[in-house]
């Protein structure tokens, strides 16, 4: 591991010593996404949450309003396995 003293040399080399836990930064909530979702209980839940809402398609006829909700659920999907899959290191 690289010495914590010549972190600050200008370089990129410490980078290649840094521990996982020092890189993550403090109040970073993806290690706790990692957590809440790791198992398969997590994995259920997960499955269950893409096929509500980016598995799912909406009809010619959807209102806007309709298509609008979907989006923003869709979204919020996204985020939590973004948060996830970064929280286990991916």
């Amino acid at each position: 591991m690289a010495d914590p003293a010549e972190w600050n040399n200008g370089g990129w080399a410490w980078l290649d010593g840094a521990s996982p836990a020092e890189a993550v930064p403090a109040g970073d909530p993806a290690p706790s996404f990692a957590r809440c979702f790791a198992g398969p209980d997590g994995a259920r839940v997960l499955d269950t949450l893409k096929a509500m809402t980016l598995e799912r398609v909406l009809g010619p006829d959807a209102s806007d309003a309709a298509l609008r909700d979907l989006e923003g659920q869709r979204r919020l999907v996204a985020l939590i396995l973004a948060l996830t899959a970064r929280g286990q290191g991916a």
